[in-house]
């Protein structure tokens, strides 16, 4: 695949993707003056940037320059018409997302290493999300929402009561204020903003080149990753940046296994299909796609919400539908609760809306549907194709947990405190009462918390559908690793952008003493 391209420069580290993993590791590995880092990102800087720093502001980015904004395949059980958003820009969905912090649940990283990532306990990882959170620094949300204050009462009277996450201990119910990574200004605390900004053209052995969209990572005949060729910001062509020691794809839970696979790794068959010579044949590459698929109970307040937010999402909500079955470690459900409005999925099948409302979002946390990510062509400016699955799973799982769900969101609303704020249900509507007219309504209306992960796992070395080794090497070649959502042996029960943060100073750590 590789075309004429003009040689700029050459460094120990390449970083292929400046989001929220590639720009902590640019970070970190340049703290040592002795080696040189490149890191590359195909969006723009978000330096000086308002319409990217102001948290409050943020529902904007979606479906905007910012966002690349991926359409899904059409689903079998699903909304087909469901975006992906996906940040374009430095800092990724650090610079795109709510800034809902969370740590990550022990209990997830010690099921991970169940899963083949040795190394990723518990004891090994938390001590480096303690690094991560001095750095970007989490503070509570102020409960300063008066209709969140009846939520969080409501839920109290269903047996969900009041918690403060981050608290040392994994929430399996209970309901709270969030912690935001973002600071009393209002700005948001993203990779970028608190590792890059404070060092940008401090540093002459790190350089940061944005609107470079990389094509193709670059092998030797030993098949070692040597460097990436990337399209040049004007357009007029392409540059290549060569690696002395390694290469690090950080491009996230889409790009990552595109990239990947328009290098020559992936599932050969699915690789032969466009031309694309097979380097390694790697059947998980694209595969195993998790995500936390998410419900709507939607009303229209009988009082005037409020008009400030922090970022309009400040509430969570945790509970175990499954705890019956023993053995649960994790929430199977979570809630977020939103200030706003929210018919992005409802309006277009007739259901009614306002400009005064609120809603809980229910969602499967440890969902069990599984999608995939394809290439569309062998030309790197194709989008993938995302393909979810959602609600797929052959025990009917996830929609058993959805169903759970949003049950549990109308019987919270009904509670004193919390149904003098409803005014009325606009979606689904108090005429959908049945299991089945519940389930069509989700399948048909349903959103993503935009988590999707796991599509170039790490596990262990002789698992074949493992991509990656517990130290986040690529199999089948040398000198490429990999550090994103992708690497995920599965998701979290929580939003994971915190535990990407701890991936990428883990695989930093892992970096430095290989």
């Amino acid at each position: 695949m590789t075309s004429e391209a003009a040689q700029a420069g050459v460094f120990d580290y390449v970083i292929a993707g400046g989001g929220t993993a590639g720009c902590v590791l640019a970070a970190r590995l340049s703290e040592d003056p002795d080696v040189t880092v490149c890191l590359l990102e195909a969006g723009p800087s978000d330096v000086d940037d308002d319409d990217i720093l102001v948290l409050s502001e943020w529902m904007h980015l979606l479906d905007s320059g910012y966002d690349w904004d991926y359409p899904i395949e059409p689903q079998e059980r699903g909304n087909s018409f469901m975006r992906h958003a996906r940040a374009k820009v430095l800092g990724g969905c650090s610079s795109h997302n709510s800034c809902i912090a969370f740590w990550p649940p022990a209990e997830a990283l010690d099921e991970w290493v169940t899963m083949g990532a040795t190394g990723w306990g518990a004891d090994e990882v938390l001590p480096l999300t303690r690094k991560v959170t001095e750095t970007v620094l989490l503070r509570d949300v102020p409960p300063r929402d008066p209709c969140g204050a009846a939520v969080l009462e409501a839920a109290a009277m269903v047996g969900l009561p009041t918690v403060a996450f981050n608290r040392g201990e994994t929430v399996r119910n209970g309901a709270g204020w969030f912690q935001i990574n973002a600071s009393e200004d209002g700005l948001r605390n993203s990779t970028s903003r608190a590792y890059l900004h404070p060092i940008l053209g401090t540093r002459a052995n790190l350089e940061v080149r944005t609107k470079c969209w990389v094509a193709e990572i670059l092998f030797d005949d030993a098949r070692a990753a040597t460097g990436v060729r990337y399209q040049r910001p004007d357009l007029t062509g392409y540059d290549v940046v060569t690696a002395r020691r390694e290469v690090i794809v950080t491009a996230g839970a889409i790009d990552t296994p595109k990239l990947l696979m328009l290098s020559g790794i992936g599932p050969a068959e699915h690789l032969r299909e466009f031309g694309i010579a097979v380097r390694v044949d790697s059947p998980g590459v694209g595969a195993n796609l998790d995500d936390h698929v998410e419900g709507l109970v939607f009303w229209e307040a009988a009082q005037p919400m409020v008009t400030t937010s922090t970022q309009w999402w400040e509430i969570g909500l945790f509970t175990c539908v499954d705890s019956v079955s023993g053995g649960i470690t994790q929430p199977d459900l979570m809630m977020h609760y939103g200030s706003v409005p929210f018919d992005m999925n409802t309006l277009r099948h007739g259901y009614p809306t306002t400009d005064n409302g609120f809603c809980l979002t229910p969602n499967v946390t440890q969902g069990r549907s599984r999608g995939t990510v394809r290439l569309r062509t062998r030309d790197f400016r194709d989008r993938a194709r995302v393909d979810p699955r959602y609600f797929t799973d052959p025990d009917g799982y996830d929609e058993r947990i959805m169903l759970a769900g949003v049950r549990l969101a109308r019987e919270i609303a009904e509670q004193p405190p919390l149904a003098d704020w409803v005014g009325r249900e606009l979606a689904p509507g108090p005429q959908a009462t049945t299991d089945d007219e519940l389930l069509d309504y989700i399948h048909k209306c349903h959103n993503t918390v935009y988590h999707p992960a796991a599509t170039a796992r790490m596990g262990a070395v002789d698992d074949p559908m493992a991509v990656l080794d517990p130290a986040l090497r690529v199999k089948g070649v040398s000198g490429l690793r990999v550090v994103d959502a992708s690497a995920m042996p599965k998701l979290p029960a929580v939003n994971p952008n915190i535990t990407v943060m701890t991936m990428a100073e883990k695989c930093a750590e892992l970096i430095r003493t290989s």
